[in-house]
């Protein structure tokens, strides 16, 4: 059977048991078409490129398919009809990635990146750094008032 990648993007003002609810109704097409969905990955709300149907965000969701053609068109056709899918896409690929999809990895890694942005901010905050800049601002103008007073000598 044929091998097919699908994401489809829910309307923002569901909620993510709604989602959930429309992945096994889509899962259940494909199934009674003799297919099966190996992975299912939701990928949360994320915000759109650009306004669709009056939604700035959407519920993105991939699903990997191994099913034939007429059950993913069967599932398509479903996905047209429902008012909580914006859009969706699906893609005939050779095989199936092993492992968390690349959005899934690139959501890892921004987790990461913003670890390193919170240790910055705590260390602004830190005495023993507030202390250093107070002395420089305080032997600043002691300076400046030595050179006043040779100024009038």
């Amino acid at each position: 059977m044929p091998i097919y990648e699908s994401v489809f993007i829910a309307r923002q003002d569901v909620t993510v048991a709604q989602v959930e609810g429309l992945v096994e109704t889509f899962e259940k097409v494909i199934t009674d078409g003799g297919g099966s969905v190996p992975k299912k990955e939701s990928w949360g709300l994320k915000t759109l490129a650009y306004k669709i149907k009056k939604n700035r965000k959407g519920h993105y969701t991939l699903m990997n398919l191994d099913a034939p053609a007429n059950a993913v068109h069967e599932m398509e056709r479903q996905m047209r009809i429902n008012e909580d899918v914006l859009r969706y896409i699906t893609i005939k690929v050779d095989e199936l990635e092993d492992g968390p999809s690349v959005m899934m990895r690139s959501r890892d890694r921004d987790d990461r990146s913003r670890r390193g942005r919170d240790d910055r901010d705590s260390r602004r905050g830190d005495p023993q750094r507030e202390a250093g800049a107070e002395d420089k601002l305080t032997e600043a103008p002691a300076e400046t008032e030595e050179k006043s007073e040779g100024d009038n000598a």
